[in-house]
């Protein structure tokens, strides 16, 4: 029987949602931070063109959609890449940049595809505490050594939501040494965007890269369109990596048409974030700590890792499905931010589970 490699084989999958309900119960999603609403009506006109397209491959350097990219986030010089969701960029600049003596310092709530991303590498994972849910520049700076290749900035923050003004990232990014890669992880950018500017022009130095989606804010979820702004010369390195056909016309087409709607996308935002916080402030009520979030979802601290279980199963055979935490954040549950009726309705569920525990 062929061997896989031995650290490939210590590996864990990564931790997907369990999304399994008893037969007849109707699911309510709540578990994957899709998009509350659909995305712009202009994409199925666009998917609909784009259809017939089906025996050619697509364009493998996805040059329209880098342009729609550069117009939309007015981005001049080095490199957009396309990837099938941002998780195949995370993984193939690790691959290119790190290995084993190597470490990857993210923080202590980031995204946890990183050290999946990193492990595959054979580099190790260093985590920074943070404070308050949120990432702590300083204890980041703290854990920098001379194995430190990469440094990953997640903002706003997955699973907390949480988010550091920019201002911050460009602190990390000046203290960091030179010949220090930082990554900095804006799948929820959009959602910050209203009230502060950008980080793209950190990309010019040539030591950073910043990454974003359209599964989000656009919700393409299904679509896997994730992209990136990187320097030139990490991105011809990418590219010996990247799969040339990793993007089909159908996403790329979907992807402009989301992107040439912005006041669309701009008004999911809105309503995204106004549900958000009435829900949190409904959560506050019953006693709960929920940070403020900055994304499309919210991180729910309950009393107790049991009463976290507790509310997950009772949630469950509703057919809410929501995403229960592991180790540090056991006692807390990650929620998608759904539309309003939905949200009132798992209100009273969880206050009604609350009142029976």
């Amino acid at each position: 029987m062929p061997t896989p490699k031995a650290h490939v084989a210590s590996l864990a999958p990564y931790q997907l949602a369990d999304l399994a309900l008893a037969p007849g119960i109707q699911p309510v999603m709540l578990a994957q931070n899709e998009s509350l609403r659909d995305p712009s009506p202009q994409v199925a006109t666009a998917i609909s063109a784009a259809q017939h397209d089906g025996r050619l491959y697509a364009d493998p350097k996805c040059s329209e959609l880098a342009m729609v990219l550069r117009q939309i986030y007015d981005l001049s010089g080095n490199a957009v890449l396309l990837g099938a969701g941002s998780m195949e960029l995370i993984g193939v600049l690790l691959r290119a940049y790190v290995g084993p003596g190597d470490e990857v310092l993210s923080s202590q709530f980031g995204y946890a595809y990183f050290a999946l991303a990193t492990a595959i590498t054979g580099a190790r994972y260093i985590q920074a505490c943070e404070s308050d849910y949120t990432l702590d520049v300083d204890a980041m700076l703290a854990k920098v050594t001379d194995h430190t290749k990469v440094v990953v900035a997640v903002n706003p923050g997955n699973p907390t939501g949480t988010a550091i003004a920019n201002s911050e990232i460009r602190r990390l990014r000046m203290a960091l040494p030179e010949d220090v890669l930082l990554v900095i992880d804006e799948a929820y950018g959009e959602f910050t965007d209203a009230w502060q500017k950008p980080v793209f022009d950190l990309v010019e130095a040539g030591n950073c890269v910043v990454l974003r989606t359209l599964s989000k804010a656009y919700g393409l979820a299904s679509m896997r369109v994730g992209w990136g702004f990187f320097p030139e010369t990490i991105a011809q390195q990418m590219l010996k990596l990247l799969n040339p056909n990793r993007l089909s016309s159908i996403s790329q087409h979907a992807a402009m048409a989301a992107l040439q709607d912005q006041e669309y996308m701009r008004a999911t935002v809105t309503q995204t974030l106004q549900i958000a916080q009435q829900f949190r402030q409904a959560m506050q009520a019953l006693g709960f700590y929920v940070p403020q979030s900055h994304g499309n979802f919210v991180l729910l601290k309950l009393a107790s890792a049991t009463q976290a279980q507790n509310i997950e199963k009772g949630l469950r055979k509703q057919g809410f499905l929501v995403r229960p935490m592991r180790n540090d954040l056991a006692e807390c549950l990650r929620i998608t931010i759904g539309e309003p009726q939905v949200m009132r309705q798992l209100t009273e569920v969880i206050t009604a589970l609350c009142q029976q525990n």
